[in-house]
């Protein structure tokens, strides 16, 4: 992935885009390119790698030397922002500003999003409940299903989430129960996939097998989690084999149907 800027962009095309292959693929981001020695670079490199360019480029002329050199060197390319500064030059008669890094522009949404980033990190795993109130989005769950990930993926779309464990025979606090159950949004999944996630997890920090990734134990844990998501009364979304961004769709698409205004969500 070239990029003029931090690269941002091209970076979620070649994600979305590679996810759809059962390989994988190794993606690599190249920023703040704004001279044709770094595009040769990058050009030779990709050559050598057998790679395809992603590239989001401002300058007409940078575009071209990239092109041909590209051509030159029979390197696959994609150019991600040309044909949507085109066809919005075409549908607006205006012509686009070319300024590397516009997209970048601070605002008042980008503010919003460092503020929620800030709560997600400091209410993640069950911290400051004192505060749980004030979240907007609380996700309740048992280990290893993917709770930080979502808090931080809904905190970066502007919205302050605050997540909290679930944990067979701990006692919940108190103030999970003083919000509006409309506001929670409880995880499962499948049990067997959930011990394979923990043995994955286990073998990752080098500990052997224990009662974590036991089937008996989780199906307890599960159980337990079911209880007080019926006794809370909040929304229950099964994450098996669900990706994040699923899982973050369902939960706005209900939060708004239940009439939660955020201010500048994205």
């Amino acid at each position: 992935m070239l990029s003029d800027s931090l690269g941002h962009t091209a970076e979620e095309v070649a994600k979305a885009a590679a996810s759809q292959f059962a390989d994988d693929f190794t993606i690599i981001k190249w920023p703040n390119v704004n001279e044709k020695k770094q595009v040769e670079d990058v050009i030779k490199e990709a050559k050598i790698g057998g790679s395809v360019i992603f590239y989001t480029l401002v300058s007409p002329e940078l575009n071209r030397f990239l092109e041909d050199k590209a051509d030159e060197y029979g390197v696959l390319r994609l150019n991600i922002l040309g044909p949507a500064l085109s066809i919005l030059e075409e549908a607006s008669n205006i012509s686009p500003s070319l300024k590397p890094g516009a997209s970048r522009k601070i605002n008042g949404g980008y503010f919003e999003k460092i503020r929620a980033l800030d709560f997600a990190v400091k209410h993640d795993d069950g911290r400051n409940v004192a505060s749980l109130k004030d979240a907007e989005i609380v996700i309740i769950g048992v280990s290893r299903t993917s709770k930080t990930p979502l808090s931080v993926y809904l905190a970066y779309r502007g919205w302050k989430v605050a997540n909290v464990p679930l944990v067979y025979g701990v006692d919940l606090p108190k103030e999970l129960f003083q919000i509006n159950p409309n506001k929670i949004f409880g995880l499962i999944i499948d049990a067997g996939l959930l011990r394979e996630i923990r043995e994955q997890r286990l073998e990752s920090v080098g500990s052997g097998k224990n009662g974590y990734a036991d089937v008996s134990y989780i199906l307890k844990e599960l159980g337990f989690a079911k209880e007080v998501m019926l006794d809370l009364g909040c929304r229950i979304i099964n994450v098996t084999h669900k990706a994040i961004e699923e899982t973050a769709s369902e939960i706005l698409k209900y939060y708004n149907t239940m009439n939660y205004e955020g201010a500048n969500h994205v």
